[in-house]
């Protein structure tokens, strides 16, 4: 009797054990076909912005509407004397994301529907758009996340997704976030990158990088690029290839259209002169759990490689970019 008892026991945990493994692979397949590969994102798809004329007349336009005035103007309602919450720096999410997200290669908005949730190295996990937003707030506006039920982000959300609902699933449009530069030669000078800066960005965003306020202090009109107001070290415009690409691309902002704009060079010395200004530190300990996939330009350690803080932050970068690749190609095929 003990005997059989035993083995119809250990039957049952068997047949327990099939249904929990089954369920959790079921679930897994679910999510990654729900999360987007970027591995086989398709490139080259022309956008452009919707008109905002027809906010007026979508499914949940007053939401939408509201997410692109919480863009375009963060600091009034989420700022320093914020409306709603006193929760970020005071800097607006459009001084990052031009045009209310919309510029082309402006660090626009047209692939975020399109392409998320997805898997992030940084975080090495799939993140949704919620977790996207928030880590913009806690990192480039240097505040507290939001929460995901509340009126302000599913407004937010709503604008992301009403920019891209004409985006292919899992495409990337031409002109999309912010555009990549050709490295150096030699490391980013902040020596030289101060002078670019004297020349070209002081006019508006001051001597000592602190921006310029309105009139009633509750946004800035130029926002700050370094100091106690400005993006933190966990930001991704602290890595000074997004930065100088940002920069290339759009700056001097007060520049005519047609006018030169600065060179490769010089967009990589100001970057590194911007960023290595003081600025408010902030430490993530989870972020890239696999050093392996830390960025070239990643100014913290510890990494795969051999190369000092220093050159990660400021290069040479090619021969990082190649040892780095070298040795995570060899991870992946140790034999």
């Amino acid at each position: 009797m003990c005997f059989e008892k035993s083995k119809w026991l250990l039957l049952i945990a068997i047949a327990a054990a099939i249904v929990i493994v089954t369920a959790l692979i079921a679930e897994r397949k679910k999510k990654d076909s729900f999360a987007v590969n970027t591995n086989t994102m398709s490139k080259g798809f022309e956008w452009k912005a919707p008109d905002t004329n027809q906010i007026a007349v979508a499914e949940n336009g007053q939401l939408i509407r509201y997410g692109r005035e919480l863009i375009a103007h963060t600091s009034f309602y989420l700022g320093p004397k914020g409306s709603i919450a006193a929760t970020t720096n005071g800097m607006n999410c459009q001084n990052c994301h031009l045009e209310a997200g919309t510029k082309p290669w402006g660090n626009n908005y047209s692939a975020v529907f399109a392409t998320y949730p997805r898997f992030r190295e940084r975080s090495g996990t799939i993140e949704n758009i919620y977790k996207r937003v928030n880590d913009c707030i806690e990192r480039s506006l240097n505040g507290k996340a939001i929460d995901t039920n509340s009126r302000e982000m599913q407004a937010i959300s709503s604008y992301i997704q009403w920019l891209g609902s004409g985006v292919p699933r899992g495409t990337t449009p031409a002109a999309a976030g912010i555009k990549t530069i050709p490295f150096l030669k030699r490391a980013a000078d902040p020596t030289r990158g101060k002078m670019v800066y004297w020349q070209n960005c002081q006019r508006c965003h001051g001597p000592e990088g602190k921006g310029l306020l309105n009139t009633d202090s509750t946004m800035y009109i130029y926002p700050p690029l370094w100091g106690d107001n400005s993006y933190n070290t966990g930001a991704g415009l602290y890595r000074i290839s997004r930065l100088a690409g940002y920069v290339k691309e759009n700056m001097p902002f007060d520049a005519p259209q047609k006018s030169r704009h600065l060179t490769d060079e010089e967009a990589w010395d100001v970057a590194a002169f911007i960023n290595s200004q003081p600025r408010p530190g902030k430490e993530y300990k989870n972020d890239w759990p696999d050093i392996a996939r830390k960025p070239f330009d990643h100014p913290f350690g510890p990494y795969i490689d051999s190369f000092s803080e220093q050159q990660h932050k400021y290069g040479p970068y090619e021969p990082v970019r190649q040892l780095q690749e070298k040795m995570y190609s060899k991870q992946l095929n140790p034999y």
